[in-house]
């Protein structure tokens, strides 16, 4: 898979179709807000997900009792990354 590129909201106003394309082709890209990291931007897989996909586990792996975890944290905890 091809590096992440780095695309801002300007870009992505002004040539979403470009952008669009690239990711339907495979380029993953970073889309900064007001120049920081804001989201991702990725191709979907035309595979299925599986039903033991950690995904769909979370409501199990909730602790209601401390704070809430950032989407690292959370990444972290489900896929171990």
């Amino acid at each position: 898979m091809l590096k992440p590129k780095t695309v801002t909201m300007l870009e992505l106003r002004e040539d979403a179709e470009r952008i669009v394309d690239a990711v339907r082709r495979g380029q993953r890209m970073v889309l900064t807000y007001r120049g920081r990291p804001a989201m991702r931007l990725e191709p979907i897989s035309s595979q299925s997900t599986r039903d033991d996909d950690a995904f769909y586990q979370l409501a199990d792996l909730a602790d209601h009792r401390g704070d809430s975890l950032s989407n690292e944290e959370i990444d972290r905890v489900v896929y171990g990354t």
